[in-house]
Formats: structure tokens, sequence, C-alpha cells
């Protein structure tokens, strides 16, 4: 009897194993027919998944939004419960979100996850209980469309790929904050929607050259701060190493260095709010990058990708109470918080050791140049200890204001503002508040086009306390809120991706009204004598700068800005701050 029952329970374990493959014969991806060399076009990826939702109730694929392409973004979503209602998905939960195709030429995430969500609704991996899966099958459609074999010059397949700029040519992940694209406006409708507890974007690079085939993006942990912060540093990333290494995947920290050599040291890659991590970062959401080296085969690289993804699921899975609470925590404590860093350096105090993989490299004349060029020995891989500098430090704070006060006309900004949920209101009548004021003191321009833009950096601006009519209609935005951390990096304009170092505030750098020099001369004379204060200055500025004393235009108009004829709204940032305990 007991031989009978094993050999029952044999046959029914040979059955299930042949059911499943045959099911994955049924649902075979491209990357899987072509052995590897090929990945799914943007068509292919669709049509699997709405097989696959045909086929399975555990899978939805749904439509949201519009892109630069004319078509719309494709939302997949696993959930063993087969909810898909958003609104009333359990609180226990753990919500993945996975970016796919950014930059269609990098397409290892496209194929990893087509196969994932097969191999969950097949049960071939065991299915999460605790996590529901959400992908944007292909984000960037247009560069998805725009396929072909060669502008990913250094990359070891596959065949043929989409191209990195979208249909306007921007690059989306340099698009997340000042939303250019309706790429980057549905992403943020999507991501408001599903509220990911982790979000992952997958990635190809290549900056140097080395032993592994997985590289790892963490978002900035002293930038997430807080609790949270420690977590993803000391939790999350150790146990993502971990896992994989355990799975015969080793990983290492993304390998931030272009033309040098990974074992002189590198410094962690700061995402600042233009990237996807550091967008999703600004509501509490863990982020990682997956950088894939581009260098390594095809086939590898989709597998690697896979077996990040399981393991990201299992953290998910296990952590879920405890990533739930850091981040309810998180939101809690930003009203603890006083002031806010619109700046990082790098902390030189902190350094991490890494026990690296690389290749060893010797540098040699090119004989294309005939200058130096470097060379990685691939018969020749090391193990290394390497100095990588992962810690950040705030270089400037400021006070976090209890409200910003917006007046109307500014619709971009606004439109921005509404489509990331935040909140705010409107006066109901004209009304003079006492608020802090900025004026712009000084700022760099970017030479060259950047992403539609000619970004400022480098702004700073004083602060003067004033009282300011403003009219029925402007807007109050209240900083106690989700969205925080949004307002504070969009709205101050010393933010590295400031609203401002954007673009998006260029009237008031012009000046609109000016003087003709032969009549404003004795309107200065008049003003420089009524006024010895400003004459002393005057003198005292000719003595003390030489090429102010030999420029006579110069001279008029710094009496000019001086004067009552000198607009206000000059340099004069449109956006107030109501402090903290005003009356």
């Amino acid at each position: 009897m007991r031989l009978f029952l094993g050999i029952a329970l044999l046959w029914l374990c040979v059955s299930c194993e042949t059911i499943q493959e045959d099911k994955v014969a049924e649902f075979p991806t491209p990357f899987e027919t072509s052995k590897g060399l090929e990945s799914a076009t943007y068509l292919q990826v669709i049509d699997f998944y709405i097989q696959l939702a045909k086929e399975f109730p555990e899978i939805n694929i749904q439509t949201i939004g519009e892109t630069d392409s004319g078509l719309p973004l494709h939302v997949v979503t696993y959930n063993r419960d087969s909810d898909f209602n958003f609104q009333k998905i359990g609180a226990d939960k753990a919500i993945v979100l996975i970016n796919n195709g950014i930059h269609p030429g990098e397409s290892d995430g496209i194929d990893a996850t087509m196969q994932l969500y097969r191999d969950l609704a097949l049960k071939k991996i065991t299915p999460p209980k605790n996590t529901v899966l959400v992908t944007i099958a292909v984000y960037n459609v247009g560069g998805a469309l725009n396929r072909n074999t060669s502008t990913r010059a250094n990359q070891n397949g596959p065949k043929a790929y989409g191209f990195r700029g979208n249909a306007l040519n921007y690059d989306l992940n340099r698009d997340f904050i000042k939303a250019d694209t309706k790429n980057a406006r549905t992403f943020a409708s999507i991501f408001h929607l599903v509220k990911p507890d982790i979000f992952v974007d997958n990635h190809v690079s290549n900056g140097a050259d080395y032993q592994y085939t997985l590289t790892h993006l963490f978002t900035q942990h002293n930038k997430l701060g807080g609790a949270l912060g420690s977590y993803l540093h000391n939790d999350m990333m150790p146990t993502l190493e971990k896992s994989l290494g355990e799975a015969n995947w080793d990983i290492t920290p993304y390998v931030n260095v272009f033309n040098k050599v990974p074992e002189a040291g590198f410094d962690q890659f700061m995402d600042h709010p233009r990237y996807s991590t550091g967008y999703t970062t600004l509501w509490n959401t863990l982020g990682l990058m997956v950088e894939t080296h581009m260098l390594k085969p095809y086939e590898q690289r989709v597998q690697g990708t896979y077996a990040l993804l399981t393991k990201v699921l299992d953290i998910a899975e296990s952590d879920v109470k405890k990533i739930k609470e850091l981040r309810e925590k998180a939101s809690a404590d930003r009203a603890q918080w006083k002031n806010y860093p619109v700046a990082w350096a790098l902390d030189t105090t902190k350094v991490s050791k890494l026990s690296f993989k690389g290749f060893e490299a010797d540098t040699l004349i090119s004989e294309v140049t005939g200058f130096p060029r470097l060379r990685y020995h691939r018969d020749q891989p090391f193990v290394k200890e390497v100095a990588y500098r992962n810690y950040y430090t705030p270089s400037h704070m400021v006070p976090i204001p209890e409200a910003y006060i917006i007046p109307k006309g500014w619709n971009k900004v606004m439109d921005l503002l509404t489509l990331n949920e935040i909140h705010y209101e409107t006066l109901d009548k004209d009304t003079v508040l006492m608020v802090e004021s900025y004026r712009i003191l000084e700022y760099e321009t970017q030479r060259n086009a950047y992403e539609g833009h000619y970004p400022h950096y480098n702004t700073k601006v004083s602060t003067t306390v004033k009282n300011v009519g403003f009219a029925a209609g402007d807007y109050l935005v209240p900083t106690d809120q989700a969205g925080i951390r949004y307002l504070m990096e969009t709205l101050e304009p010393e933010a590295v991706d400031s609203f401002f170092n954007w673009n998006f505030f260029d009237t008031i750098l012009q000046q609109k009204e000016g003087f003709s020099p032969y009549v404003f001369e004795d309107d200065a004379l008049r003003i420089l004598k009524s006024n010895e204060k400003l004459r002393e200055a005057f003198l005292a500025k000719k003595e003390m700068d030489p090429t102010f004393a030999e420029n006579w235009y110069a001279q008029l108009d710094w009496v000019f800005k001086r004067s009552k004829y000198y607009e206000a709204s000059h340099l004069q940032y449109p956006v107030y701050r109501i402090a903290q305990g005003t009356p």
C-alpha cells in the first residue's frame, strides 16, 4: 500500500511538473524562443500580458493615461486574491512597483518581468501571500517603437532594441520632477494610485569592466533618512546582496565611474528627484535601480534580473509589516521637522569597504587617437578592497515654512502640484500677509541644452520679511501634508531640482523696463545728491572696484536699481513663505 501511495504521489508530482511545463510552452516569451538572443517588441509585450490576463484571474492588465507616442501606458498587476482595486487592497499587503523600458535599449527588465508574471501565475515560483506586484510593462513606448540594432554601441545583445529618447526625444529618467512629457505625468498618476512600498526601475549600464552581471543603485539612504533610511541601508540592501550571493548571483553597488578603474574607489550615485527613485523617495517609497552590466551576454543579464526581482519579492513578503510601519513612521515624523536639506555633500568622514571583483587594467597608447587609453584584461580577475563613499550629509538647510503662497497665473506649477496630490486652498478675498520673500541673488545657467531646458545651478537667494498683498484666488499650500518633500524640493529655489532651476520662473530673470542714459544721467545725479548713504556707498564701490569705476553704464545701472524706478518684479521669486508660528 505504501509503495502504491509513493508511486501515486511521484506520478502526481511528475504530472504537475508536466502541466507547468506545458503551460510554459503555451506562454513562451520571445526571449526564450530565441534562446536568449532577442527581446520582445512592444506589441509582443502587450499581447503576452493580455493572454496571461485572459488565462489567469490573478493577473490584470489595464491602460492608464497617455504617452507622447499617442499610445497609453499598460499597467499589469499580479494579486493572488484577484483584487485589482487599489483603494480596496488591504493595508497589510506590500505593493511592489516595477518600471520597465524607461530606456528601451535596456530591455533586460522587460523580458525578465514577463517571465516572472507567467511563473507566478503558474506557481512555478511560490506566489506571495502578502505582496501585490505591479509593473509598467513598457514605460517609454515611443522609444520602444523606435527599434534598431546599433544605438547601444557597447552593449552585448539583444539583437534589436528600442531607443533611449522617447517620442519627443526626452530622456524619461530625467523628467520625473519637471514632467515635460505625457509619460511622466501618467507615471505620477500611476504612482499615486498604486502607492508602492517598494519601487524597482530596471536599467543596463557600463562605466567600467568587472566580473558582476548585477549592480544595485538604492536610493541614497541618508537622503531618505530616519529609521526608513537605516532599514534600507542596514537591512534591505544586505539581505538582497546575501540572498543573491547564495543563489550564485553576486551583486555590487552601482559602479559609478566613467573611463577609470573601479579599484580607485567611487561614490554612491546621488539620485535627485529628476530620477525615478529620487522622485519616488519623496513619498517614502523604498527605491532601487537595477543596473545590469551591458558587456555581459544578454541571456545572462535577463536571468540575473529575474533572480533579483524574485529576491525583492521575498523581502517584501517577509518584511511587509516592518516596511509598512517604517513608512508610516516616516510620514508621521514630518511633524517634527524644522529644517529641510536642499543640498547634499559627500561625508568624507565615512567610507565603506567593498570586496570588489574586478579585472586588472592597464593604459596603452591608442592606435586611433595617439593618446592614452584604458584596457581591461578579463583573463586577470581579482578581488580587491575598494573604497565606496556612500554617506552624504546636508550642505545647506532651509527652515520649513508653515505654508507657501503662489499667486494665480503660475499654471504649470499648480498643474504639477495637483497631479502629485498636493493639497491647497485659494484665498477667498484680497488680503495682506506677512511673508518671507526671496530675491534671486546669484545663479548660473548651463550653456548646453539639457532635456529641453537650460537649467540653473548654484542658485543663491536673499530673504526679507515683509507685508505683501495677495489677491482672491491666489493659492495657499500648507506643508503639513504627505507631499512635504515634494514641495520643498520643487518650491525652494536653491534645491537642485527646484522648479526655479528647471526654468519654470525664468520670466522674472528678465528686466522689462530700463532707462535711457542721456535722460537718466540727471535723475541719477539728483538721487545721489538727495541720499547721502547711497552716495557714500556709490563712491566706495567706485574706489574698491576698478572695473566698476571704468564702466559708466554699470554705474548708472547701479543707481537705477536702487531707485524707485527699478521694477520690483525683477529677480523677485514669485512664491512666498509663511513662516512657522506666523500669526
